[in-house]
């Protein structure tokens, strides 16, 4: 790999691929194509799903396992085998890399970052008990605006399409989001272990604290069962939803991590 490392900045541009059904947006930095020639992407899977999918109901793109298969679908349509794959997850996308990592050992992954990790116990967290009820048992409700929108005559429901399309509104995401935590909460019970073990070389765990999601005693646990690991506990009061103030700290911490595996 070219150890050479620049500070010359590509402007960013977004594309749209289609995956599974789903338009999974890409962020793409000068002229990558994804194709032969790069060395190394990074895949950041954040703590919340797609937003939009064609087939949903077919290919079940907003539960918990058909977003693990739609990052692997990504990565096997659209990433040359070649590439090396640093993995960045926030929540429960780094339960999502785990998966990924077992599901496929062959991806030469560098490293995989785990920002505020929900990998274990999500249920029995202080967050999770108050959640649960909510996600397994009420989330029907969030159904009924739907319900009564397909009641409307057809010219009618054009227009509010048309409205919540400019508004950036649709009533069909917090019934999704509520969906997939349902699945989370019943799901996400015991920590992989077997996957951080054959893997423990390239990972590097970043817990909060506090973290409603993750309290400060599972990182005591999984530091004292894996002692040669990276795990490391929040020491600038970054809180579990670090994105809406603190997600260029963040950033800059996460490349200071990484930047030698970029250099070998």
């Amino acid at each position: 790999m070219d150890s050479t490392v620049t500070d010359r900045r590509d402007e960013p541009h977004t594309d749209f691929i289609y995956c599974c059904g789903a338009a999974t947006e890409v962020l793409k930095f000068g002229s990558c194509h994804l194709q032969s020639g790069h060395k190394v992407l990074f895949l950041i899977i954040p703590g919340e799903m797609i937003k939009y999918a064609s087939s949903a109901a077919e290919n079940d793109v907003f539960g918990l396992n058909g977003q693990i298969e739609h990052k692997l679908a990504f990565i096997r349509k659209h990433v040359p085998i070649e590439t090396s794959l640093v993995l960045v997850g926030h929540s429960i996308g780094c339960y999502i890399i785990l998966e990924i990592m077992k599901r496929n050992p062959e991806l030469k992954v560098l490293k995989a970052v785990m920002l505020f990790p929900t990998i274990e116990r999500m249920a029995q967290t202080p967050q999770g008990k108050v959640m649960t009820p909510v996600l397994c048992r009420m989330r029907y409700v969030a159904y009924l605006p739907l319900f009564l929108l397909s009641l409307l005559p057809e010219s009618l429901k054009t227009s509010l399409i048309k409205l919540v399309s400019v508004v950036g509104f649709f009533p069909q995401l917090p019934a999704n989001a509520m969906y997939m935590g349902a699945q989370e909460m019943r799901e996400v019970l015991e920590r992989d272990n077997t996957t951080i073990k054959n893997n423990l070389n390239k990972l590097i765990f970043y817990y909060g604290a506090p973290d409603h999601w993750c309290p400060v005693q599972f990182f005591h646990d999984i530091k004292r069962d894996f002692p040669h690991g990276d795990f490391r506990l929040c020491e600038n009061g970054f809180r579990h939803a670090f994105v809406l103030d603190a997600g260029r700290e963040v950033a800059r911490m996460v490349v200071e991590w990484i930047r030698g595996d970029l250099r070998t």
